[in-house]
């Protein structure tokens, strides 16, 4: 199996070269998938080989094995994501940079040969660092540690926030250092009624929030839509990207580089989806400006999220791009700035990012006027005057508040709450029906949004995703069309709010702690 040169270098550990007692360290860990180790070839330091005798694999669970017995009959399981330390009975290497080269025979990918280049650095003893744990720093020992860290270090003594109700051992590959819980209040609002294609019928909506009124309000919406008749919701786009740049001499090599990709696409593709059984890679689009070549690639990943996803996906591809490109590249970033990442984005609102997601509803005339004091057509009024600003001012979003929705249903379900910058971004419309009804439409063109993986398997978060009956692999589209319904109903409570002068009002009710 050909594995690119840039891809088998992430094998190594970077930051991991150091002294110890035993000799000189470093780490190595499996990104690419399942394998076995059935020879260590050679391993070199600065140019000089070290010889088998002098070295030794530490495996992470106290076994130790030499280089020289490691043959066919004594083969390690090397699985994904496990780490294992090159230990070289040596001199001890200066502070600075050397170059480490080392070759493995393994299944299924016969020889993994790389060189890389790390450096020793100098400690600082006199630095006041945070208590861990090298073998188990999600232990009660490892936890009460930092705790009492914090209690001498701060004064303070934060009695709540070292009481979690869950094993700490969950949040591993979650959270580092861990010490305790954030616990934000938890209100729930609904049921919703959403006609959608994968989320259909009445649905109680778990808002993790501590801004008054913020429940309340949706709670309002909810209701005014389901005397309605619900929220019809549409997923109507699904895809994750990473966007790495290739560097030129000049404009015409990077619109050489475009043909020739978009010639070799089959390839690309292969080389992307073998690192995941789940992406999938749709399409690339090539962006030239100057010398710089920027490709967003485009996948669909399933019901995580997608960003590390894509991220290996995409850097295999483009390691596969650079060994056979037959022409000079001059540089390349696996990430340009162009898939935009935790960032909001005009790229994002017209080419999707995440779920592209659609939220409609006809609100009964009557309905509206009964429990929102205010007429089809004053709202569709202020809803065009409100547009004009949201022009004016350059913002994302010419709704009132699709992001609080989407903040507090993120917090409480254990999405990645940075993606609310992309998913901050929204386009409302509006119409007033031949029979004077309000028809109100929302679209969420970025919407990030995951069941599986990430924060979704902790504890509370599991249980919020679970009371939506969208945990787990299959349900990713279902709760982005309860996401956008849930927005739809704020915009209609928020945006009558302001229209009938309520708003105030109601903060001064509900939101004031005084």
């Amino acid at each position: 199996m050909l594995i690119p040169s840039a891809l088998l270098k992430k094998l190594y550990t970077f930051g991991s070269l150091e002294n110890t007692d035993q000799g000189v360290q470093f780490g190595i860990k499996n990104r690419l998938q399942d394998a076995t180790l059935n020879e260590l070839k050679h391993v070199a330091i600065d140019g000089t080989k070290v010889p088998l005798s002098d070295v030794h694999l530490h495996l992470g669970d106290g076994t130790t094995i030499d280089a020289t017995a490691l043959e066919d009959s004594t083969a390690i399981d090397f699985p994904l994501r496990r780490t294992l330390s090159v230990v070289c009975n040596r001199e001890a290497l200066d502070v600075g940079k050397h170059e480490i080269s080392i070759a493995f025979q393994s299944k299924p990918f016969g020889t993994l040969d790389f060189t890389v280049e790390d450096a020793i650095s100098t400690g600082d003893e006199t630095l006041l660092r945070i208590p861990r744990d090298e073998d188990d720093d999600y232990s009660d020992g490892a936890i009460a540690e930092r705790q009492e860290f914090i209690r001498s270090f701060t004064g303070t003594n934060p009695e709540h926030s070292f009481q979690p109700s869950f094993d700490p051992h969950a949040t591993q590959g979650n959270v580092e250092h861990f010490v305790g819980v954030s616990q934000v209040p938890l209100g729930i609002a609904g049921p919703l009624n959403v006609n959608g294609e994968h989320a259909q019928g009445e649905f109680l909506i778990p808002m993790a929030t501590s801004e008054g009124t913020l429940v309340a309000s949706y709670n309002r919406g909810i209701k005014v839509v389901n005397l309605s008749g619900g929220v019809k919701s549409t997923v109507v786009n699904d895809c994750m990207q990473r966007a790495p740049v290739f560097v030129f001499s000049d404009a015409r090599e990077a619109r050489e580089f475009r043909d020739w990709v978009d010639n070799h696409m089959a390839d690309v593709r292969r080389e992307a989806e073998s690192t995941s059984s789940v992406a999938k890679l749709l399409y690339i689009d090539t962006y030239l400006s100057n010398n710089f070549a920027y490709l967003r690639f485009n996948y669909r990943t399933g019901d995580a999220a997608g960003q590390n996803m894509v991220g290996r996906a995409t850097f295999a591809a483009c390691g596969w791009i650079i060994d056979q490109y037959p022409d000079p590249i001059e540089h390349f970033y696996l990430e340009s700035n162009f898939a935009t990442d935790k960032k909001a984005s005009q790229v994002n609102v017209m080419r999707t990012r995440g779920k592209r997601v659609t939220a409609e509803a006809i609100i009964d005339r009557s309905v509206l006027e009964q429990h929102m004091r205010v007429d089809p057509e004053s709202l569709h009024y202020h809803w065009n005057v409100s547009t004009i600003g949201a022009f004016l001012s350059g913002a994302n979003n010419n709704g009132a508040h699709s992001p609080n929705a989407i903040t507090a249903m993120f917090i409480a379900t254990g999405q990645d709450v940075a993606n609310v910058s992309e998913s901050s971004a929204g386009v409302l419309y509006t119409d007033v029906t031949d029979d004077g009804d309000l028809k109100i439409s929302l679209t969420i063109p970025s919407l990030i949004v995951a069941t599986y993986g990430g924060g979704t398997g902790l504890p509370t978060q599991r249980e919020c995703l679970e009371m939506l009956g969208c945990y787990g692999k299959g349900k990713v589209l279902k709760f982005a069309e309860i996401v956008a319904a849930v927005a739809l109903a704020g915009e209609l409570s928020l945006g009558a709010a302001i229209s009938s002068s309520d708003w105030v009002s109601s903060h001064e009710s509900y939101g004031r702690n005084r």
